[in-house]
């Protein structure tokens, strides 16, 4: 399965506008079989909590629908952040995937939310971490800080995830996540991991760019640097197969060891 990364600065508050680049982007990247897209994209992360809650939408809205038309015309599933607004009230920091005939195939809430930022616009997702199918390769989700911590990532290896999409929105100064973090993840859990960054800056915050499509032996097979860039890299099933043969993290765990962690 060939994966694009689309790493861009954001345009906040402008949903039209993005949803324009989507289009010239998902033609761009044709003879991928997945595009994946920052944190927030539709709106813009830095936004506050009055203009997300002006412009959040359901999942099934109006952006969903165009995205869908969008996924089809270009022949490729795509991984987009948005805010969702649900029947309750809530609004959430989310990611939906669309696959190439424009159906909803999955949409993931941000589960640990970062700072005063995230939690001035958003409630916290729920403990649900879906993995779905995707052309054969079997899809975990993520949204940036959500990888920071390596609880996540293992439930969805243990589950069966292949590749592990992370939408994100990281930040000068944590650069390391970047070029660090998501080689560790990939190669502690054996898989795959696309992650998708901002560049540029919006309001105080400068991102550091650097998404990336990590493998399960650390390597990275698509690397962006500070500027905007599609990035495009083909996931190996024989890559992932020998390194985990060689690499036995999931297999040598010892489960039993580690329930004391659960009651701290």
């Amino acid at each position: 399965m060939r994966v694009a990364v689309y790493q861009c600065p954001p345009l906040p508050l402008d949903p039209v506008a993005n949803l324009h680049r989507l289009h010239q982007v998902a033609m761009e990247a044709k003879g991928a079989d997945l595009l994946v897209l920052p944190e927030m994209f539709m709106t813009g992360y830095n936004i506050g909590a009055e203009a997300v809650s002006t412009l959040a939408e359901v999942y099934n809205g109006e952006w969903a629908q165009q995205i869908g038309r969008i996924a089809k015309a270009a022949g490729l599933a795509i991984v987009y952040g948005y805010p969702e607004r649900t029947a309750d009230g809530q609004i959430y920091n989310a990611v939906q995937l669309i696959d190439a005939h424009g159906e909803r195939l999955c949409n993931y809430r941000k589960s640990h939310l970062f700072g005063d930022l995230d939690r001035s616009m958003f409630s916290p997702g729920d403990a649900e971490l879906p993995v779905v199918e995707l052309n054969g390769w079997k899809l975990g989700f993520l949204i940036c800080y959500d990888l920071e911590f390596p609880e996540n990532t293992r439930r969805l290896a243990l589950a069966g995830a292949e590749l592990i999409v992370v939408p994100t929105a990281n930040m000068i100064p944590f650069d390391f996540v970047a070029d660090v973090t998501v080689r560790a993840r990939a190669f502690e859990n054996q898989c795959y991991v696309a992650y998708a960054n901002y560049c540029g800056h919006e309001g105080d915050i400068q991102y550091c760019g650097q998404s990336s499509l990590a493998a399960p032996d650390g390597s990275r097979i698509a690397l962006a640097g500070l500027d905007e860039a599609l990035i495009v890299g083909e996931l190996d099933r024989q890559l992932m197969n020998d390194s985990r043969q060689a690499n036995r993290y999931l297999s040598d765990r010892r489960p039993e060891l580690y329930d004391a962690l659960n009651r701290r």
